[in-house]
């Protein structure tokens, strides 16, 4: 028995939903937040240039230092005078630095980082040129102050700064014009 023409065509199935780029970036960040050696915070980063990945970062000392949770476990390394550690580069830093040695094209760029930028950091984004910083949690609600300086000064100077809502882009079929 032959079979039909009908049976050998598989069936069209619907487009599979794929993952916003903004998904795929934050997700990472959040993996990389776990390879931090802080006892206090874990934030990760990642620069992107065009859908493509510039750089990656987590907070901790510079490299070939120490690590935190090695060398002082349970307490963390000693804190600044505003109670922030003193020996670690944040996540953004880390990124940015990395980006900066070897080369790579930072401005118009999209951050997308775990925790919003402090006031520093905001400053380094805003030098840098970078475009768009994307984030999942606020700085403001970790320290219980009462507003992310950092988003606030990147906003001001123009900086398009958004908190991360997930989510998964519609298939090409289902957009409306």
């Amino acid at each position: 028995m032959t079979p039909s023409i009908d049976s050998l065509v598989s069936p069209v199935k619907p487009k599979a939903e794929r993952p916003r780029f903004d998904d795929i970036f934050m997700d990472l960040a959040v993996n990389l937040a776990k390879r931090s050696h802080c006892i206090k915070a874990q934030v990760g980063a990642v620069l992107t240039r065009d859908t493509r990945i510039i750089s990656i970062g987590y907070n901790g000392p510079p490299a070939g230092t120490h690590n935190c949770d090695e060398e002082f476990p349970g307490v963390g390394c000693p804190r600044d005078s505003k109670g922030s550690c003193s020996l670690a580069l944040h996540a953004e830093q880390n990124a940015i630095l990395y980006a900066a040695k070897n080369g790579s094209e930072i401005e118009g760029s999209t951050i997308y980082v775990t925790l919003s930028p402090c006031i520093a950091c905001a400053r380094i984004i805003y030098s840098m040129k970078i475009a768009r910083v994307v984030y999942l949690n606020s700085y403001a609600e970790y320290k219980g102050i009462p507003s992310d300086e950092g988003v606030d000064f990147l906003r001001r100077f123009g900086v398009t700064v958004e908190r991360y809502v997930s989510g998964v882009e519609t298939p090409v079929e289902q957009k409306v014009p």
